[in-house]
């Protein structure tokens, strides 16, 4: 039985002033073993971010299955208005859970990342000059590392022959140091990886070619439409689909020059916690955002072509190697520099000097 009329019935919903949102899917299921400073390392996460972000950010936050030390903790940043929205859900895999926080939005900017994030001050910003200054830029991530290139081909094939793609001095080489030593590997890679790193120019704003996993912010507008569900909970097959969404645009994936943000894995160390008392608040400026509405996607053969035959073509060692002679690598790195797409096969090789 109904007495009255429902006073919430076609009323519009409210338009949000927030025009980046921030998701952040939590999965620490206990404070033992693997996940014992897992807690204080998502309490930096958060902190970082709640310090660097500007006023328009919102916070989306979704506990995929955390303890109850974990789910407190959340609940209290949303009871005090710190975070915008908090989710609750059983372990239903890092994607799902992603697409659980993108349902119901509409934001310019999306920033994805892993709760072993420490985001860095002047991140946003950063991250607005390359969708500024690159129309094509779909998603930017914030941590350089070297040969992320993985998905990359359409930026190769749209600047080919230009010279606004060219090697350039990695400004950090320590940062993807760190990088590399956060995720568990030694120091054998190959050390010409971090002294020079392919480089796309846009008057006086430059971005790397490719970006990681861990943290990236995407363009809204691509995720007008998603799937309610992604079969797997972890790894390359589940981040494929993110991987792949900008590359149906015809988008590129591209990262910030600077370093923005350190992984920090699972262990808390003290100078994390002594780094994060330096950041300062994000400031509001005017951004050009982009239009939520006018991306198209690509046809397939265009797909195929950048994704299939030109990366194919790219992996043929004599074109590939003229290729980074020709984009500006020096000359006695060339040969050692090993193919573009190689870098799964580096990891598992043995050291080398």
């Amino acid at each position: 039985m109904r007495i009255g009329h429902n006073p919430s019935k076609e009323q519009p919903v409210a338009e949000k002033d927030h025009f980046h949102q921030v998701i952040l899917p939590i999965y620490i299921p206990s404070l033992d073993g693997y996940y014992k400073d897992s807690f204080e390392v998502m309490e930096l996460c958060l902190n970082s971010l709640l310090k660097t972000c500007h006023s328009l950010t919102f916070f989306t936050v979704v506990n995929n299955g955390s303890c109850k030390e974990v789910q407190d903790y959340l609940e209290n940043l949303f009871q005090t208005n710190q975070i915008q929205e908090l989710i609750h859900t059983t372990n239903i895999g890092k994607v799902n859970a992603i697409l659980k926080g993108l349902c119901g939005h509409k934001f310019s900017f999306v920033t994805i990342a892993d709760a072993d994030t420490l985001f860095l001050t002047a991140w946003q910003s950063a991250s607005y000059k390359i969708f500024e200054n690159f129309p094509k830029a779909g998603v930017v991530g914030l941590t350089p590392q070297f040969k992320m290139y993985h998905g990359s081909a359409n930026v190769l094939f749209d600047t080919f022959f230009s010279k606004k793609l060219r090697f350039d001095p990695i400004k950090d080489p320590e940062a993807i140091q760190h990088f590399y030593k956060s995720i568990g590997w030694g120091d054998n890679y190959n050390k010409n990886h971090i002294e020079q790193s392919l480089t796309v120019h846009e008057g006086e704003e430059s971005a790397l070619v490719g970006t990681g996993h861990y943290v990236a912010t995407y363009k809204g507008a691509i995720f007008n439409e998603i799937p309610v569900f992604l079969n797997g909970k972890l790894g390359r097959n589940t981040e494929q689909y993110l991987d792949n969404l900008p590359l149906e645009y015809g988008l590129w994936r591209l990262t910030t020059t600077n370093n923005y943000a350190y992984h920090i894995g699972n262990v808390a160390e003290e100078w994390m916690k002594t780094y994060i008392k330096k950041f300062d608040k994000e400031k509001i400026t005017d951004y050009n955002l982009p239009n939520l509405r006018t991306l198209k996607k690509i046809s397939r053969l265009k797909y195929f072509i950048k994704h299939s035959v030109f990366n194919r073509i790219l992996k043929i060692k004599v074109v590939n190697q003229i290729f980074l002679k020709n984009k500006g690598l020096p000359g006695e790195m060339v040969k050692s520099f090993h193919r573009l797409w190689d870098l799964e096969e580096e990891k598992n090789q043995k050291p080398r000097k």
